[in-house]
């Protein structure tokens, strides 16, 4: 996470000379001078560059890594990394990793609990997942942070209607916890239309984003949240940023890839996400939105290029 810069201290020296006092660079209009010096003392070039890295500095998005998607790198190595570029948070680590983020400045976005192959859709596998879900939201809120992740769990021959009620009546057994503790669930729509693994889930329940949407809806807690994956929504109804406009208000989180394959976000892919970003930014939305692509090529150069193309 970015610094404030200091103020009030004396004109340093580099290489033994003295540098011009800022009086008289401002008198010759030397902003940029003033910039690069300051980068070189720093580490980093004018431009918020560290070590050759992209350093997102807008402001309108929270930025977040997941990190299973960079395995076998290492979670803090991934971190190290993102303070580098920017990056705020390193998510669905867990807690055994969050002190080490906290000591680098870093958040943990969204929390992992239960996995996405149980979930809420089915009565019988809701007692499990609750008790994952409290105690994770304990945890996490006493970690100071906001939110954790859940799942409908896959359809397993339950008609839409019976499993968003099973839903609604599941999560209403441990929103109030979530409220007590001012800890946001996010329900993650997934695609069940790709069959490669961690790339789609074929059977999963809550495969639009209108369900979802529908679950939060009928909880009506504000701390029921939805997981927005644009990945996942494009490849099931496409029409994004009509879809996170209509859906503004129950977004606690997004999850970005590039669309097909699931890899970087770069021209070989469909999604307009400098677009997608702006629109989000312009939604009002003030939490995080993970990279959460598989690398094909270096994964941190690859992350940088996402890191870039999102800080709109």
């Amino acid at each position: 996470m970015s610094s404030s810069e200091e103020t009030g201290r004396e004109t340093p020296a580099v290489a033994g000379k003295e540098l011009p006092s800022r009086r008289s660079m401002l008198r010759n209009g030397a902003f940029a001078g003033v910039a690069a010096v300051g980068g070189l003392l720093s580490g980093r070039r004018a431009d918020g560059a560290e070590d050759g890295y992209y350093r997102a500095n807008k402001g309108r998005i929270n930025q977040s890594v997941v990190s299973w998607c960079f395995n076998p790198m290492k979670v803090e190595a991934l971190a190290q990394a993102a303070v580098k570029m920017g990056i705020k948070s390193v998510e669905l680590v867990p807690p055994k990793h969050w002190p080490m983020l906290k000591k680098l400045g870093l958040s943990c976005a969204i929390t992992p609990t239960h996995g996405f192959r149980t979930g809420f859709a089915h009565k019988e596998e809701q007692a499990a997942c609750i008790d994952s879900l409290r105690k994770r939201i304990d945890e996490t809120a006493e970690a100071g942070f906001t939110s954790v992740i859940s799942f409908s769990g896959f359809r397993k021959g339950l008609s839409d209607e019976d499993a968003i009620n099973n839903m609604v009546s599941g999560f209403k057994k441990i929103v109030g916890h979530a409220e007590k503790k001012k800890v946001d669930i996010c329900l993650e729509m997934l695609n069940s239309r790709v069959d490669v693994k961690m790339k789609g889930h074929p059977g999963y329940m809550c495969d639009k984003i209108e369900y979802a949407l529908e679950v939060c809806q009928r909880v009506g807690s504000p701390r029921m949240k939805m997981l927005f994956d644009i990945y996942h929504v494009q490849i099931m109804e496409g029409d994004v940023i009509v879809r996170l406009r209509e859906c503004k208000d129950y977004i606690g989180h997004y999850h970005t890839a590039g669309v097909p394959g699931r890899a970087e976000l770069d021209n070989r892919q469909e999604l307009n996400y400098p677009g997608i970003m702006k629109a989000i930014a312009e939604t009002g939305y003030k939490g995080y939105v993970g990279q959460e692509f598989i690398p094909t090529r270096d994964p941190l150069k690859s992350l940088n290029e996402a890191v870039r193309l999102c800080d709109v």
